[in-house]
């Protein structure tokens, strides 16, 4: 039997209308908790967070207990509670991963908002429903909570609280992320936001949630952050060595693809190429300008940071890769022609630079826009 919400308290609001999506009697939130040989913590989380759901939240929900390959009594655990809690279900996966476990538990699922949060229940539970609340009004199209912000409360240990904070610096540096919590295990997104980033999000591990983040903010939709109450396990059995490691792969790939133009995003929400198109058009004028009084490479470098500060400023939308990339590709674009036409003018120097600028252009490299295409059809 589906779980009634119970009637709001004297004095409190009404509880909003479930959104137009919600299929009458069905889940209006799924929240998967994805599991990996948590046979101590599995049952007491799972049934407080079901006790805080059935008392707080005023709509019909589910929690799904993604369990990724555990070789301990986690299965066992996990179908027992499913077969005595209505609104708690079991899925098992062959394979390990968080980032495959969240996939195959939100692919499945027909709830008109999706969610994850850690099984030791790190955060605190009361920021679920606000949390939540943005994507069921429609306001924001994913919502993260966030440790990072003068209105969160965390306790843990000096090493875990320095290593958040250089990977979240190391994202605004490398990617220009705007979010400021990429590893909060505390998220949630729009079941129609879930189906076109999903078929784009490549990695299965840690790394998930911020390749997911990024591809979302780089598509244009809206992601609204919670501050949290967090309290570290001091139980927790995350490798930080080899999280890190395959954290930072994640990042050189995804900043590789910026860099390049070929980050796959959603078609239908992302941004234009207008800030790359702008850019390109603004550097071979100011080039142009700046030739006559410097040498070919240094008016390139001269211009061509006048107008990623420009773009930077009014655009907020070309990463630090994507000027390397450029500074390297029209460098390179200089010499060449150069070598190739030793006393080239200055239209010679300014279609080479057209040339690179085409190279560098989202979309504009046929063969590997096909590829994207076809891995999100």
């Amino acid at each position: 039997m589906k779980h009634s919400p119970s009637a709001p308290s004297a004095g409190s609001s009404p509880a909003p209308a479930p959104p137009p999506s919600a299929h009458p009697g069905e889940p209006v939130l799924d929240l998967a908790v994805p599991v990996f040989n948590e046979e101590t913590d599995l049952e007491p989380s799972v049934r407080r967070l079901h006790a805080h759901l059935r008392e707080t939240f005023p709509y019909p929900f589910r929690i799904t207990v993604a369990d990724n390959a555990s070789t301990d009594a986690t299965p066992l655990i996990a179908a027992r509670l499913a077969g005595e809690l209505p609104e708690v279900e079991w899925l098992r996966l062959a394979e390990k991963g968080r980032g495959r476990a969240l996939r195959a538990a939100w692919s499945r699922s027909r709830a008109p908002v999706l969610a994850y949060l850690d099984v030791d229940l790190s955060t605190g539970l009361a920021a679920l429903l606000p949390l939540v609340a943005p994507l069921l009004s429609g306001h924001s199209d994913l919502a993260i909570g966030t440790r990072l912000t003068a209105g969160s409360r965390v306790v843990r240990g000096p090493r875990r609280e320095f290593v958040s904070r250089c990977y979240n610096v190391l994202l605004r540096c490398t990617l220009s992320v705007r979010f400021s919590d990429a590893q909060c295990g505390f998220k949630a997104v729009r079941r129609d936001a879930a189906e076109r980033l999903l078929p784009l999000v490549r990695d299965t591990g840690w790394f998930f949630d911020t390749e997911l983040l990024v591809i979302a903010e780089r598509s244009g939709l809206r992601i609204h952050e919670v501050p949290v109450d967090w309290v570290d396990d001091p139980d927790s059995r995350v490798a930080l060595l080899s999280t890190a490691l395959a954290d930072l792969r994640g990042v050189a790939r995804v900043g590789w693809a910026l860099a390049r133009g070929t980050l796959p995003t959603d078609r239908r929400a992302r941004r234009s190429r207008t800030p790359a198109v702008l850019t390109a058009l603004a550097h071979l004028p100011l080039y142009a300008a700046v030739r006559p009084a410097a040498p070919a490479q240094t008016a390139n470098s001269l211009a061509l940071l006048t107008c990623w500060t420009l773009a930077q400023t009014t655009l907020g939308a070309l990463p630090p890769p994507a000027l390397a990339a450029r500074l390297a590709v029209t460098a390179g674009a200089l010499a060449v022609a150069g070598h190739t036409v030793p006393a080239a003018g200055l239209r010679a120097e300014l279609a080479a630079l057209a040339a690179a600028h085409l190279a560098l252009v989202p979309g504009l490299l046929p063969l590997r826009r096909h590829r994207t295409e076809s891995a999100t059809s």
